[in-house]
């Protein structure tokens, strides 16, 4: 199989979701990745491996038709098999519209991809994530994206970087981002990228028991992250839900803090290292499949633990 992994970038670097797709593609056999953008020769390569790049102004805003021009004169001129994607807003627009360019076949949502005989199998969740499905492709390319947060990956470096001539039809120019804005970005590490989170449900009581919660992941160096119905209830930013309709993440170690455990939330969190949970309810779902379970008020706990590990750094 010869795949190519779409590496999408923030700033100055790669996205981590992306890079744990190449080195799942590279473990299956002949796989590249590609970087689109204004500048960023130096991040693709941070990549480790073959990045093929396309370095151009045109490429700077993250609108995803531009990318569809080179991206499928790429494929077209390199013979490549498959293109892989790692889950985001902008790599959702690129890969369907690529898929209908190519007139390929696009796979969403896969949790797994292996080769047999030649051709490739991925693996989704459906029924609300109760079953695993095998679906195929009944044509090449084959297209495919993945839940962020299945496969880890980092930078290697020393990537050997091959440039790609940028030729733009002209349907792809007449979009021009007029304007940009994003969230202020929280002190510490994206709950994509942390290595520890702690994350709290409707448990906590309201949105000022988030004040304890941050305090601890910052003693531990992670990031807070919340369910769909704190969100939902306004108590924690959009950009830090975890589960079905949210992130997927996979630290070494996930602290739930209030959260009963419902297969929505499991789905984007189950792939966690070490799992602690603290719930009241000794009946919650959490502790069925945490690896540590602390029964009682978290409104004691949460903040012992913080001095308890205070005191371990210092």
């Amino acid at each position: 199989m010869k795949a190519l992994v779409f590496l999408e970038h923030h700033g100055d670097a790669l996205s981590r979701a992306s890079l744990g797709v190449l080195a799942k593609a590279q473990s299956l056999g002949d796989a590249t990745g590609v970087v689109l953008g204004s500048g960023v020769r130096a991040v693709a390569e941070s990549a480790g491996g073959v990045v093929w790049v396309a370095d151009d102004a045109r490429l700077d805003a993250p609108l995803p038709q531009p990318r569809v021009d080179v991206l499928a004169q790429l494929v077209r001129d390199e013979g490549f098999d498959a293109v892989l994607f790692a889950q985001s807003v902008l790599a959702a627009d690129v890969a369907a519209g690529l898929a209908a360019r190519l007139d390929a076949g696009l796979n969403w949502d896969l949790v797994e991809v292996e080769e047999r005989d030649g051709a490739l199998v991925g693996t989704r969740p459906a029924l609300g994530d109760t079953v695993y499905v095998e679906t195929s492709w009944s044509s090449r390319p084959a297209l495919a994206v993945f839940r962020s947060g299945t496969f880890d990956g980092d930078a290697a470096g020393g990537a050997e970087v091959r440039d790609i001539p940028v030729a733009l039809e002209e349907h792809s120019t007449l979009v021009e981002l007029v304007e940009q804005q994003a969230e202020e970005a929280a002190s510490g590490p994206s709950i994509e990228d942390a290595d520890v989170i702690v994350a709290a449900g409707r448990g906590l009581g309201g949105p000022e028991g988030f004040g304890a919660v941050e305090a601890l992941a910052r003693e531990l160096g992670g990031a807070v992250a919340a369910t769909r119905a704190v969100v939902d209830a306004g108590w924690y930013p959009y950009s830090t839900q975890v589960g079905q309709t949210g992130k997927t993440v996979s630290p070494k170690l996930y602290v739930a803090i209030g959260i009963s455990g419902a297969v929505q939330h499991k789905v984007g969190m189950q792939r966690s290292g070490t799992i602690v949970a603290i719930n009241k309810d000794p009946h919650a779902p959490i502790f069925d499949f945490a690896d540590l379970g602390v029964v009682g008020d978290l409104n004691e706990i949460v903040p012992k633990l913080t001095e308890l590990v205070r005191a371990r750094r210092s």
